[in-house]
């Protein structure tokens, strides 16, 4: 029953990982950071990512234009930029990982020590991954509403929001974070019961007692 639920645990902590890495990449390059609505003209809607700028017209025609410098943007930006790129590297290597620390994947399988040690490692490195998706998202959450609050500036002069990727990515960081928790926590599971060793690297003399064959007449005689 214990070894049934860790299996699915481990399963479940999979698929919360890749469902998050996936929705990480989506939000590092999708330019739905930022919208705004122009009040002179409602017909466009903008929307701005860490890569490009777009404007949506009202005919369902989108332009965009990439950012004009790296160190032109805001440091939130620049900086969103390396952490959301470093969450998907861990996000993909911490996915492998784990992938090949999971019980029912044949890899290993004679060494539960090691399994361990690559399902532990993959639910770290997931761990971090959701970590740095979480800070560049909140922190570019947090400097929109800082500036639309800001009443130094004139009502008339339109207000960043939030964008679809803000939500998408504070999904992405929890799913990761869940799964890395989960197969973390379900790596113990392969120090309860460790399997035996395949017949193939057993010693010839252990097979020929099992199998009652290739017994020495002495040791025959001795046995009787």
């Amino acid at each position: 029953m214990a070894g049934g639920w860790w299996a699915k645990a481990q399963g479940g902590g999979m698929l919360l990982a890749l469902l998050g890495w996936i929705s990480s990449c989506v939000t590092t390059f999708v330019p739905l950071w930022k919208n705004l609505n122009l009040d002179l003209n409602e017909l466009e809607v903008w929307n701005m990512g860490l890569w490009q700028v777009c404007i949506t017209q009202e005919e369902g025609v989108v332009e965009c234009q990439a950012h004009g410098s790296f160190l032109a943007l805001p440091p939130e930006l620049r900086i969103s930029r390396l952490l959301m790129c470093l969450s998907n590297g861990l996000g993909l290597l911490g996915c492998l990982l784990a992938a090949l620390g999971l019980e029912g994947w044949r890899a290993c399988e004679d060494k539960p020590g090691q399994k361990r040690r690559l399902l532990l490692g993959g639910g770290v490195t997931l761990g971090l991954a959701g970590i740095t998706t979480l800070v560049p998202v909140s922190w570019v959450a947090y400097n929109t509403v800082l500036d639309f609050w800001d009443e130094t500036v004139p009502d008339i002069v339109p207000r960043w929001e939030f964008g679809e990727a803000t939500f998408l990515g504070w999904f992405a960081g929890a799913f990761l974070a869940a799964g890395g928790l989960l197969l973390a926590c379900s790596a113990r599971s392969t120090t309860t019961a460790t399997p035996l060793a395949p017949a193939c690297s057993r010693a010839p003399a252990a097979r020929g007692l099992a199998g009652g064959h290739h017994l020495h007449p002495k040791n025959a005689d001795l046995i009787i």
